[in-house]
């Protein structure tokens, strides 16, 4: 495990080196981005309301490799400083509801006035237009309308919501980056700026596009729950309860890993022929559940990890860092005695880096405020006035 500290004395160009990104402190999908951005190469400069939390408290993951700048944006001297640290800016990330940076003068419009090369990257769960706009909502309140609630659950049971990946991570915080990433790539050909709308209800539904498609050709219930290959509902993919109360999960869906699976754990009844036979899945599952009872869970690693079983441990996310895997590919790293998941994905020849450990609320505010121009006076002025 490779373990960062809050000053590393070797600077590592990093694929967005270069690149600044103002980060509108907010919560989920939008720190995770900025999170990336900055592993990434990019320097981040988080803005925090005044007496807001301590990053290193609130946000010690997802604070990683940002700087943090007090500023009071409901005050226009706040908001003249937010301009002048735009003219040399690449990306905002903007958490909010619709509107909120418009009323605080720091919209889209007025922003790209400013610089006319900038990227506003808008994270919001329902989107900047539609009936559900500015209502408030969670991922899971996102993900339900898109089918992903749903479908996840055991099938004579309430569905089950997946933590927040879907709508937060995968449908939030994955999608603005991808955004962000194309926004960039087209402004380098073109010179222009322009407004990313990121929802994580679009993102959520994207990557239900699978489903979509296995529904269209007639192999996948989607009014059912543990019915489907992929849901639990074929004794072949599915979790399993071991003798010491741990997890294993198997994903044998091709003919020659089930035939394996079939090898590795003496299925010869015939009743295991006809793999795809939905009607004896519930039947096949309730006797591999009987089989996976016999051993604990690392007996099972002993004896299927690394075949072509498809086979794995479920482990909680205290346990991921010591699995043997994760360790060599260093999947998880320290910053500031913090175990937390390594910058990905992996660059051959641009590494991505933890900059630094979480830096203190407003930590880079002179520093940050002192390269814009600014002098003592001016400083001790905002101070005094509350701007910062």
């Amino acid at each position: 495990m490779v373990a960062f500290a809050c000053n590393q004395s070797s600077k590592v160009v990093g694929t967005l080196d270069g690149y600044k990104v103002i980060e509108l402190a907010g919560i989920g999908p939008a720190p995770m981005a900025g999170m990336i951005l900055s592993d990434m190469g990019a320097e981040v400069i988080r803005i925090e309301r005044l007496g807001a939390g301590d990053p290193k408290v609130i946000s010690p993951v997802s604070g990683r490799g940002k700087k943090s700048v007090v500023l009071d944006l409901k005050n226009p001297e706040g908001v003249k400083i937010f301009h002048r640290m735009l003219k040399d800016c690449n990306v905002i990330i903007d958490p909010f509801r619709p509107g909120v940076c418009e009323k605080l003068g720091i919209g889209p419009e007025a922003c790209l006035k400013t610089n006319s090369r900038l990227i506003f990257a808008r994270m919001t769960g329902w989107g900047q237009e539609g009936p559900l706009a500015k209502a408030a909502g969670h991922d899971i309140n996102y993900i339900a309308i898109t089918g992903a609630l749903y479908a996840v659950g055991r099938g004579d049971q309430k569905p089950v919501p997946p933590l927040n990946l879907v709508g937060d991570m995968g449908g939030g915080g994955m999608l603005l980056v991808t955004g962000i990433l194309a926004a960039l790539l087209e402004t380098a050909k073109s010179g222009e700026g322009q407004v990313i709308d990121a929802a994580m209800v679009d993102g959520a539904a994207q990557q239900m596009w699978m489903f979509h498609e296995l529904e269209s050709i007639g192999v996948w219930d989607a009014n059912s729950r543990e019915a489907n290959i992929l849901d639990g509902g074929a004794h072949f993919y599915d979790v399993y309860e071991c003798a010491d109360g741990g997890f294993v999960c198997i994903g044998a869906i091709e003919p020659q890993f089930y035939g394996l699976l079939r090898q590795l754990l003496g299925l010869d009844a015939v009743d295991y022929d006809a793999q795809q036979d939905r009607s004896k899945w519930s039947e096949l599952s309730a006797k591999l559940q009987e089989i996976f009872l016999t051993k604990s869970r690392q007996e099972w690693c002993d004896q299927l990890e690394g075949t072509d079983v498809c086979f794995a441990p479920v482990l909680s996310f205290k346990e991921a860092p010591k699995h043997p895997a994760n360790i060599l590919r260093e999947t998880y790293t320290q910053v500031d005695g913090l175990v937390q998941p390594s910058p990905a994905p992996r660059f051959s020849r641009t590494p991505s880096v933890v900059a630094h450990g979480v830096h203190s609320l407003g930590e880079d505010t002179e520093n940050t405020l002192r390269a814009l121009g600014y002098g003592d006076e001016e400083l001790e002025n905002f101070r005094t006035s509350g701007v910062i």
